[in-house]
């Protein structure tokens, strides 16, 4: 991949961190115009989502699988090479997996969640291929 791959482990850690940092913002951005949305906001008054009621138990598992990138971040800096290239590995897969699975919840999804989608999607293809494709010592 030339040039704009990292060459060292040190510059592969901090490429990863950094679409980890890009992915975060792009999910907290689609959140936030998501909430923008008239019928979002009738959804949320009643207490749903998607057709989904927002309880505890749910809130709680979106938490948890919106906090994969966030700690992904830091742990992208400081786990181990073998540790950080399956987790980086594993991490990726489930947020492919996640947000091609919101799909199937609820409407339609609305433009900006299609847009922001693909950009997710391919930042996790990308740090996919840079784990994959990420030896010791050397990219």
């Amino acid at each position: 991949m030339g040039k704009f791959v990292s060459d060292t482990t040190q510059e592969r850690r901090t490429l990863l961190s950094l679409i980890w940092i890009f992915l975060s913002v792009n999910y907290i951005l689609c959140d936030v115009l998501s909430n923008m949305e008239a019928s979002v906001l009738q959804q949320m008054m009643k207490g749903q989502i998607a057709g989904m009621e927002l309880t505890q138990g749910f809130l709680l598992f979106a938490a948890i699988t919106l906090e994969i990138p966030f700690i992904m971040i830091v742990l992208s800096r400081m786990l181990p090479f073998r540790v950080n290239k399956i987790l980086n590995i594993i991490a990726g897969s489930m947020m492919i997996i996640y947000q091609l699975s919101s799909y199937h919840m609820g409407t339609l999804p609305s433009l900006h969640y299609i847009f922001f989608s693909v950009v997710e999607i391919l930042g996790n293809v990308i740090i996919l291929v840079l784990a994959l494709k990420w030896t010791d010592g050397k990219n």
